[in-house]
């Protein structure tokens, strides 16, 4: 009998599950993205809760559309964000959100077990990107996800549990398609800081030039 945690990438692509396939929609329709996004618009409700930090009247908002096995994302939590987090989140300029934006099954697999970990999302989030290298590109990859969530409290079982949620499955997917639809992203990662869209990664020396006119703005 095949367990999810035996799996190999190219079978967790495949997919197969008493709760169903965990296979990424191979295609989505992607709208021509304007430059900026009505905010009322971003901030619809969605699939899937949004889990904010930082303070809900800061002046400048972001939301980033990120996946977790995207190396550019991971590159950005672990040299930029940190910046952004001691700079303009912990000083009430900036409040930030990361959706899902699952570039293949696998960083769907693991944006699900990040929900699961309820109050530790970010937590889990942080440390998959800063240990990516360790997960997401090995030869069991779900078996070193296993593992790596462990760290952050994830029991095996509730591992299992997760891997086989179809109807949260369908919720990631669910963000991922509004997100493509309806404000044409196509990449990750892809921010829309006041509703303007920052396509690509965003290095540290020039988070301070990008947020400063925002600022101004207030």
């Amino acid at each position: 009998m095949t367990t999810f945690s035996s799996l190999s990438r190219r079978d967790l692509l495949a997919g197969a599950a008493a709760a169903g396939a965990l296979v990424l929609a191979p295609s989505l329709s992607v709208a021509a993205g304007p430059p900026k996004i009505p905010m009322s618009e971003l901030l619809a409700p969605d699939a899937l809760p949004d889990v904010w930090i930082g303070k809900a009247d800061a002046p400048i908002t972001i939301i980033e559309y990120a996946s977790m096995t995207c190396s550019h994302c991971a590159a950005f939590h672990e040299q930029t964000y940190p910046k952004l987090v001691k700079d303009y989140i912990d000083t009430g300029k900036a409040r930030f959100v990361l959706r899902e934006f699952p570039l293949d099954a696998l960083a769907a697999a693991a944006f699900m077990i990040a929900r699961y970990a309820g109050d530790k999302r970010t937590a889990v989030v942080d440390l998959l990107f800063s240990q990516q290298r360790n997960w997401a590109f090995v030869e069991k990859p779900l078996d070193a996800l296993e593992r790596m969530v462990k760290q952050a409290g994830v029991s095996s079982e509730t591992f299992q549990k997760c891997i086989a949620d179809k109807e949260l499955y369908q919720k990631v997917l669910e963000v991922r398609k509004r997100a493509a639809e309806k404000f044409g992203v196509d990449s990750t990662p892809t921010f829309f800081i006041n509703g303007d869209r920052k396509n690509g990664e965003i290095a540290p020396g020039d988070l301070d030039k990008l947020l400063a006119p925002y600022l101004e703005k207030k």
